[in-house]
């Protein structure tokens, strides 16, 4: 007797793993560098301070500073836990754990991990997370 039954696969290949690794290497190294763009960003003072302006212009681009400052804080803020997911990937392709979702059990697709190399969750799971917060 022929076996029809197409055995669903588990994990991914180390191979694959090895593609995944790739991609989330490159992503968190430009992570990285956006990271120091904006807390160089946050740190160094432009030329072009407050000092040489009316007092009128000089409170509303104290404004904005504080405004731009607080934007660049929130997107540095952003970028860390980023970094932060994808090395925990690494980690779960270290341990041949990636990919798999954690409510299902089963493969995240590999088109949705190359757009979100962190994700922890299928799209069915994802979907019934949203549903349970509405």
């Amino acid at each position: 007797m022929e076996k029809n039954n197409k055995e669903e696969k588990v994990r991914y290949s180390d191979e694959e793993l090895q593609e995944f690794k790739d991609l989330i290497l490159e992503k968190i190294a430009k992570a990285k560098e956006n990271l120091d763009m904006l807390m160089s960003d946050a740190f160094l003072s432009d030329s072009n301070d407050t000092t040489d302006t009316s007092p009128t212009f000089k409170n509303l681009e104290e404004g904005c500073d504080v405004g731009n400052k607080e934007d660049n804080a929130n997107m540095a803020a952003r970028q860390q836990k980023y970094i932060k997911d994808l090395e925990a990937a690494l980690v779960r392709i270290e341990n041949k754990t990636y990919g798999i979702c954690r409510v299902t059990g089963k493969l995240i697709p590999k088109e949705r991990l190359k757009v979100v190399p962190h994700a922890t969750l299928s799209i069915e799971a994802k979907m019934m997370q949203n549903k349970k917060k509405k």
